[in-house]
Order: structure tokens, then sequence, then C-alpha cells
């Protein structure tokens, strides 16, 4: 059992403080924190993690890790910020440490933005990347993304606490998935990986491995609720130019989750590379889907029309999921090809999505 330093953000930040009065802009932190406030980073800093475990303490509603215009509410593209970099070396981990009873369903009761409850938020962001570390035990989502540009996250190992926790400490983990969903939706902690959401483009996201509980990578346009509050005044909601290569994990619902509703355009993205690791997986048994696209569900104002997602590829999937690839909504100038279930998954693709233009469904 290691000893952790407690509020350990404050000699972290003060080292930033003093890396940036020195004239540099790149600090290295090694050893164990407890986290009991954000750790803010400025422009043009790069915080190099090396066999490094940060821990959220218990009880508290933050972030490990954000950014200047987050923190500050600045939402003008004026306002942004820009060359942000969180690198690991060694050891770098990222974690939940014990969940503090905020979820989806009870957030507007207690007066919390879902929001706190990310490992990493980043908004308003121009030049990025978050490389070679690890997160697990994610409270909500562990990398959520808003309004950020041109950046790489790459090297990424996810492990969600598969554990289902009452928000009065009773644990119970032998629910299974969909029970969850149709019986017990207020346990579930929906612990994603890497959320990439309204104003995002320019992306490149890589060599990501793990186990989450809801969704592995997911590119979700949807403008109201969780995003509207981190709205850039002067620039697009729209999610594009994002490429999703080699993903290997095991997942609840879907390895890779591409969705937009509202008004938000999704285009311009290509998903080439994905492994279901599931197989003998001591978190789960099977998932839902591989590679889910679109929804006949309504999570925002109206559903997406099809000049709003379109120019979608999908290729060398490898899926033991219930589904390996579910389309629905409308979606145009899309290929999906070279999907392989295995090990009895018996679904190859779903398709109930309104194609339109030159699509290419591979049957």
């Amino acid at each position: 059992m290691c000893d952790f330093i407690k509020d350990g953000q404050l000699i972290i930040q003060k080292q930033i403080e003093n890396t940036i009065k020195n004239g540099k802009a790149q600090c290295v932190i090694s050893g164990n924190y407890e986290i009991s406030s954000a750790i803010v980073l400025p422009s043009n800093f790069t915080i190099i993690l090396s066999d490094c475990h940060l821990k959220l303490a218990e009880g508290v509603f933050c972030n490990i890790f954000t950014n200047y215009a987050t923190a500050n509410a600045l939402n003008t593209a004026k306002d942004s910020d820009t060359n942000i970099h969180i690198l690991g070396q060694g050891k770098a981990l990222l974690d939940g440490g014990v969940f503090n009873g905020l979820t989806e369903r009870n957030a507007k009761e207690l007066g919390k933005p879902m929001t706190v409850n990310n490992l990493i938020l980043f908004t308003n962001l121009e030049n990025f990347s978050i490389k070679n570390i690890s997160l697990c035990n994610q409270r909500w989502w562990s990398i959520n993304l808003m309004y950020c540009r041109n950046g790489h996250i790459a090297n990424i190992d996810i492990v969600a606490d598969d554990s289902i926790l009452y928000v009065g400490g009773y644990r119970h983990d032998d629910w299974g998935y969909m029970d969850l969903v149709m019986n017990h939706l207020e346990m579930l902690r929906n612990a994603d990986g890497v959320d990439v959401r309204i104003g995002c483009h320019d992306l490149l996201i890589e060599n990501i491995t793990g186990f989450t509980e809801d969704d592995t990578v997911a590119l979700t346009g949807l403008y109201r609720n969780t995003a509207s509050p981190y709205a850039v005044k002067d620039l697009p909601c729209d999610i594009y130019s994002v490429i999703i290569r080699n993903v290997k994990s095991s997942s609840w619902c879907a390895n890779v989750r591409l969705l937009n509703q509202g008004g938000v355009k999704l285009y311009n993205v290509l998903i080439d590379g994905l492994v279901d690791t599931s197989k003998g997986s001591k978190h789960m048994n099977r998932g839902l889907y591989g590679v889910r696209i679109g929804d006949n569900h309504m999570y925002d104002s109206r559903h997406s029309t099809p000049e709003e997602t379109y120019n979608i590829v999908v290729k060398n999937i490898f899926s033991r999921a219930n589904q390996a690839v579910n389309l629905a909504g409308s979606i145009t100038d899309c290929k999906i090809t070279d999907v392989f279930p295995f090990d009895g998954c018996p679904v190859k693709i779903k398709n109930d999505a309104k194609l339109y233009g030159n699509c290419v469904v591979e049957e």
C-alpha cells in the first residue's frame, strides 16, 4: 500500500507556477498524491507524470486536471488556451478512487454538474495532447473534451470499476448490464473512456485499451444538458475530422460510439481498427455493440438530418458483441467494410439507418 501526500494539487500547482516563473514550460511530477481540487494547466505548458499516481480524495467533486479556460469559464475563441500537454513516463496513473455518489440520475438533486466527475476535463483548447497514461476508477468519464481542436490522444489504458455502488454505499456486483439499464440505472456510473463532444475537430485518437462500463471512445454531438454550459460562443459546435485508430477494449455498451442530434453536425470520421477484448475478461462477458452509429432514441431536441451526419468510414472491426456494427438515424456517404464477427457474435451489421448518397455497407 503506497502512501499518498494529501492535498497534492497544492504542491503540483505550486510547481507549475514556479516552473513558469523560471521561464520554463515543462515540469516533471513523480510520487503519489491525493487530489482534492482540480489541477489547472495553463497555455503553453507540458506536465510529465513520471512514475506518478494521482488519486481523487474521498467525497470530493472535482477533476484531476482541467485547463485555465475551463476553470475560469472563458468561452470565446480569443480566450482559448493553446499548447497544453499531459505526458506519461513509466507508470503514470490517474485514479478516481472511491466513488462519490454523483450519478446522471441524482446530479440535479445534488446540485453538482456531472463534469466534475471527469478525471480530465478540457474545453476551449487548441493544440493539445494526452499520451502514455493509465486511468482507473473513473467516477463518470475518464476524458471529456469540448471545443478542443488539433489534438492527439494516444496510448491510453482505462480500467473502470466494474462493481455497482448504491449511493448509500451498498455494493452489488452480480447485475448483468441489460438488467442494470432496464431496472437499476440509478446505480450505473456510465464510466466511459474518451468522450469527444461538441466543437471538437482535427483529432487523432489511437491505441486505446482497457475496460469501460459504457463506451470506450465516444463522439457525442449533443448540445444541451452537460455540454451547453461549455459552449464557445463564436466557434461552431460540430464534430469533424476525427481519426479513431487501434481500439482494443471490452465495453458494456459500445467500443466506439458516434451520435449527433439537435443540429450538431458529425462528419469526416475514420474508425480504423477495433478489437473486442472481452473474451475471458474478468470485468464482463459480451458487450452490446462493437461500433454504434446514430440512434432512433431522442437525446437532444431532434434527430440529425442526412446532411448533418456524413463521410463516415468504418473498417477492420473484430467484434464478439451482440452486434458488431449497429447503424441508426440518417447517414450520408458512409463506408462500412472489413467487419469480422468472432466467438459467437450473432449479428455482423444491424442496419436500421436511412442511408443517403454513396453508401457501402458490407453485409
